[in-house]
């Protein structure tokens, strides 16, 4: 199910809804661009929710991304951690809801 090639089909994606195709492309480049955060750092955090959210397409492209921005391999691995601190902690304090 999750093969890069599906990719290839966002273009009948956006023939369906071409106004909202152009806005979501918009929005991605101005979300990414260089901005007060620097590219590779905005790669970076595009990594942190993709591993949070566990999506192996956005980890396929901003990994990247974020190699092409200059992200070392000491830096995808802190990155890798911040997510799973993230996670994990979303769990622990959710836990919280369960106490008396």
């Amino acid at each position: 199910m999750y093969d890069m090639k599906q990719l290839n089909k966002l273009g009948a994606l956006g023939k369906g809804a071409p106004a909202a195709m152009e806005a979501f492309q918009a929005l991605d480049k101005v979300a990414m661009g260089e901005g007060a955060i620097p590219k590779k750092y905005k790669e970076l955090i595009a990594l942190a929710v993709a591993l949070t959210t566990q999506c192996p397409y956005c980890l396929e492209i901003h990994k990247k991304h974020a190699i092409e921005a200059g992200a070392t391999e000491e830096e995808l691995a802190e990155t890798t951690f911040i997510a799973a601190i993230l996670r994990a902690g979303a769990a622990v304090v959710h836990g919280t809801h369960l106490m008396k």
